[in-house]
């Protein structure tokens, strides 16, 4: 063989294999960043001071963006910690914006507030009749009060230590950016199953879900739609994923 076809023959030989190698690259970076979408929205599920959020991640060759709304500049610096202590993220762009939860609800924010008076003034007017009540059996009945008294006190104290704890465990309220990162959690639980190979977006509107995307197969279809539909709030799922050409 001459000089000049062995070197075309290299030539093709190069081409052909660039082109096989570049596909499968991006597919394995497609995948990756796929994981790390899922993997972002689960850090967020049990972040209490993002409670309010909205947030939509974006990943890009390892590039995270963050965009949404968040309640607070703490929040933000929160999600932007949570996004960057990630492995494989390379950068995280922040795109988010302050909205306040009061600026979201309008006037619920006010209608509450105004109950909370009322109900403020309704316990103070009790406290005080039994107030009255307490002095004027303490007159007739004097240590008897008194241990009735103490035994209120303990019975409060109680009351308290138990909201409190209630507190803690209610963790972030079940709204719309719960809900989407709840989602993507469940998601990447089954990555390394039914889902491998998925590329989900995942959006929430008044508690209703679309879910828009790629999968493998009709199974890993009819999964993403179940544990949508089994979360905790979704009001309904609109299901527009579709199966991924050259996968059964």
């Amino acid at each position: 063989m001459s000089y000049m076809g062995r070197f075309v023959g290299t030539f093709a030989l190069t081409v052909l294999t660039v082109g096989l190698v570049q596909p499968a690259a991006a597919q394995v970076n497609a995948v990756k960043d796929a994981w790390l979408v899922m993997k972002v929205h689960s850090e967020m599920v049990n972040e209490d001071l993002l409670g309010g959020s909205n947030i939509d991640v974006d990943v890009k060759n390892g590039v995270v963006t963050l965009q949404g709304t968040i309640p607070s500049e703490a929040a933000r610096a929160r999600a932007l910690e949570v996004a960057k202590k990630n492995d494989g993220v390379k950068n995280v762009v922040d795109q988010l914006k302050i909205a306040p939860a009061g600026d979201r609800m309008g006037n619920a924010g006010d209608r509450a507030d105004r109950a909370a008076d009322r109900a403020g003034d309704k316990a103070d007017r009790a406290m005080d009749r039994a107030g009255d009540k307490a002095e004027r059996a303490a007159d007739r009945t004097g240590a008897a009060a008194a241990a009735a008294a103490n035994k209120s006190e303990r019975a409060v104290g109680n009351a308290a230590n138990k909201g409190e704890n209630a507190a803690r465990k209610t963790g972030r309220a079940v709204d719309d950016g719960w809900i989407k990162s709840k989602i993507y959690a469940q998601f990447m639980a089954d990555w390394n199953t039914v889902l491998n190979d998925s590329d989900i977006d995942v959006d929430v509107v008044n508690n209703n879900v679309t879910l828009n995307g790629t999968v493998k197969s009709a199974e890993a279809k009819s999964k993403a739609v179940a544990i949508a539909k089994a979360t905790d709030g979704v009001k309904s799922v609109k299901d527009n994923l579709r199966v991924a050409a050259g996968t059964k």
